[in-house]
């Protein structure tokens, strides 16, 4: 049992200076002046902090990415650590380009670490190409017999990607939905959109042709050029959401799409970011030769959403939204995102001035206090 006291609670609704007590991975109580009860309960004074849901990155290759320049260019995988100074405390792993040299079950290994070491992970089965890459043979059995599997990934409008037709694409969606409803789970495709014109027409066309949900179709990447992105606001006024990538510099051009997408009445809670974290980032001349190669780091998500608050004017609680409460809903997982009684104890707390990290605990440990790692992954 832990109690943090006198935190500034942005759950991520704005609740005031109170305390919060976590007891068994779940938040027990939330309120003024808890007493501490037992000798052995926990204190930690959270006064001069914020206190937070802990950061939900939905999209990081923690296998590694990249490769797109030979061997030498494989990314690393992501670790422990990493994802616990970004302050991540629910991550979901997926494959990219290369589902040739790395496999699902891999990943699937991978997830069930970090798991082990003390944070939640889930995974997609599939990467970019068709036929999906699976672990049973099967996608639909993938996400209905595995538990860690949530959905599938799939690339349209890119030069890497498979290039399916609308026809295959409503196959897929259809296989997918119909696993998320016998598993209990979102049942969703995860879309890499690349540069292609084509953008989301492949989508709309799938929409238009038949009755599935749009929330079955996860557009990623969205900001990448602003004509897919006019598509994306398109795509979620219509009610689905929407996923940018954080930058890998200043986070600029997040802050624009977030200023396009609400000026143009986009329901906030339908737009989500993500890191890329371990994926390759890339450029290419117009002969499609490879330029530059680099890798996106899984600390993206809290160093942007700093930003956003410091240098954008974005409030607390929508910032919070972004990381936390949007993708919790968009995945089905009620436990996560919000700090109320009943959820999972993964919070952050952040010095009130600076907005540093101090401390991160998962499922009501303590991964990080003072800034400092107090849990390192196994071979760290």
């Amino acid at each position: 049992m832990l109690i943090i006291k006198g935190a500034k609670v942005y759950a991520p609704e704005y609740l005031g200076a109170v305390d919060v007590m976590v007891c068994g991975g779940k938040i027990e109580k939330i309120g003024k002046d808890i007493p501490v009860c037992y000798e052995d309960c926990q204190v930690i004074d959270g006064r001069g902090k914020i206190l937070a849901p802990g950061i939900i990155d939905q999209h990081v290759h923690l296998t590694g990415g990249g490769g797109e320049g030979s061997f030498h260019t494989r990314a690393p995988e992501a670790s422990f650590s990493e994802l616990v100074r970004g302050g991540v405390t629910t991550v979901v792993g997926l494959l990219g380009t290369d589902g040739i040299t790395r496999s699902v079950e891999n990943l699937l290994a991978k997830v069930k670490a970090l798991r082990e070491e003390g944070i939640t992970a889930y995974c997609l089965t599939g990467s970019y190409g068709w036929p999906s890459i699976t672990v049973t043979g099967d996608v639909k059995k993938d996400i209905v017999f595995i538990s860690e599997i949530l959905g599938l990934k799939l690339a349209i409008s890119d030069h890497r990607a498979p290039n399916i037709s609308v026809e295959e694409l409503i196959r897929a969606a259809s296989d997918v939905r119909v696993a998320g409803m016998l598993s209990g789970k979102p049942g969703m495709i995860t879309l890499h959109m690349g540069d292609d014109p084509r953008g989301l027409e492949p989508v709309f066309e799938a929409l238009k042709r038949t009755s599935i949900p749009i929330k079955t179709f996860r557009p990623t990447h969205v900001a990448r050029n602003w004509d897919l992105f006019e598509q994306a606001v398109r795509f979620a006024k219509m009610g689905g959401y929407i996923d940018i990538t954080c930058d890998s510099g200043s986070g600029r051009k997040l802050a624009e799409a977030l200023r396009r997408a609400l000026a143009a009445g986009v329901d906030f809670e339908r737009i989500t970011i993500s890191s890329d974290g371990q994926g390759s980032w890339s450029d290419y001349d117009e002969e499609g030769n490879l330029v530059r190669i680099g890798v996106s780091s899984v600390s993206a998500m809290y160093r942007q959403l700093r930003d956003l608050v410091r240098e954008e004017g974005l409030d607390l609680e929508k910032a919070f939204a972004l990381a936390a409460s949007n993708p919790a809903r968009a995945l089905g997982l009620s436990a996560k995102g919000h700090i109320c009684a009943g959820a999972d104890g993964d919070l952050l707390l952040i010095d009130q001035e600076s907005l540093a990290l101090d401390g991160v605990l998962a499922m009501g440990r303590v991964l990080m206090r003072d800034g400092e790692l107090a849990v390192k992954g196994t071979f760290e």
